[in-house]
């Protein structure tokens, strides 16, 4: 059973930031650079984002694409203790597409309550207590999901580039600084030399609007 590809989207300002300390993250780039990774998010079978993302932002994650995609992806929140609420437009929007939870060790009554709302929740935990990278994407494969759109946030995206599973990187780039106080769009890899930093080749870069589109691939 063939590993689902992983491509980890990135929206930031010229200096890597995501948000502004006080997680303010709407909006970086522009109206173009959106459009564009809706149209993404409609090419890949599944979105996966990380709890904080949802409670942060309360987003949909559907692909709102012109015309409307035939079939939605697969919405997928590593969130290693279920704490995804009920009542998030996430959940609630279920009936657009399938939603997921996919936490470590979720409780009865949390999981009683998602599947009611009409949520799947996949158990993807590790020894750690936090949600597996390698647990998850093997049951996306063993759902036939085979490609991966990773959204957010540092955490998530941190995870995934440790565990070497992140194929391509596109990162929208708006021109603007944010400053060292702000969020950064990977959280610690923990490196302590700088031969073991993950080495990447630019592959593609593309203005979009205001906006620049680097795409990074694996060296």
């Amino acid at each position: 059973m063939a590993r689902p590809t992983v491509t980890l989207k990135i929206a930031t300002s010229m200096d890597g930031r995501i948000a502004l300390s006080n997680g303010v993250s709407q909006w970086i780039t522009g109206a173009e650079s959106r459009a564009r990774v809706h149209q993404m998010r409609a090419d890949h079978s599944a979105i996966v984002v990380g709890s904080g993302t949802v409670m942060a932002d309360d987003p949909l994650l559907t692909a709102r694409t012109v015309p409307l995609p035939k079939q939605q992806p697969v919405r997928i929140v590593a969130d290693s203790r279920a704490r995804t609420p009920v009542q998030s437009r996430l959940v609630q929007s279920s009936g657009l597409g399938l939603v997921v939870i996919a936490a470590v060790r979720p409780e009865g009554h949390v999981v009683e309550a998602l599947e009611a709302a009409g949520a799947g929740v996949w158990r993807c935990g590790d020894v750690s207590g936090r949600v597996s990278p390698e647990r998850l994407l093997d049951r996306c494969a063993s759902e036939g999901l085979g490609s991966i759109f990773l959204e957010g946030g540092g955490k998530l995206a941190a995870s995934f580039i440790k565990a070497n599973l992140v194929d391509t990187i596109q990162w929208f780039r708006a021109p603007i600084l944010i400053g060292g106080d702000g969020l950064p769009a990977v959280a610690a890899l923990g490196l302590s030399a700088m031969g073991d930093a993950p080495r990447w080749r630019t592959a593609a870069t593309e203005p979009i609007g205001d906006d620049v589109l680097e795409t990074y691939v694996r060296a």
